[in-house]
């Protein structure tokens, strides 16, 4: 299948998709400044460059995009085109980040998983109950978690 827009506007959309400061990211970073939380942005002396580091707490925090880490949900679909391209990047994607956390793990931080599809889409959170979780765990969680929306 060939794709539906010129190579230079393929390559204007995909110039445009943020590795940070996406909006599920700000979302979760004000929320949290909101309710007192302080945290670093991005830090890349720890694997995988987390969206937030909490050193106060031992955590970090990633904010996936659904498509992006292969997340089982209703976001995450298979590209129809460039199959073999887009299998390889995707699935590189997540062994890297389940090396990240294990790495991550073995420093002794804390980790914690907020998926896209917990905060945007038909199976979202309601705010208040997401940011329960997550400052709850943030406090007084275990040393991994994930944040999904629910299935509805």
């Amino acid at each position: 299948m060939t794709d539906v827009h010129s190579k230079a506007t393929r390559s204007k959309n995909m110039a445009a998709v943020r590795n940070k400061d996406t909006k599920s990211e700000l979302l979760v970073r004000k929320a949290l400044h909101r309710l007192g939380f302080r945290y670093r942005l991005h830090d890349r002396k720890l694997p995988g460059k987390p969206d937030l580091v909490l050193p106060k707490y031992n955590a970090v925090i990633f904010v996936h995009g659904c498509f992006w880490h292969q997340h089982d949900c209703h976001l995450f679909k298979w590209p129809s085109t460039r199959e073999e391209f887009w299998r390889e990047k995707i699935e590189g994607n997540r062994t890297r980040d389940i090396e990240s956390i294990k790495q991550l793990q073995l420093m002794g931080w804390r980790v914690l998983t907020i998926w896209e599809c917990s905060l945007k889409g038909k199976s979202r959170l309601p705010i208040d109950d997401l940011l329960s979780i997550v400052s709850n765990w943030i406090v007084e969680g275990s040393d991994e978690q994930e944040v999904r929306g629910e299935n509805k």
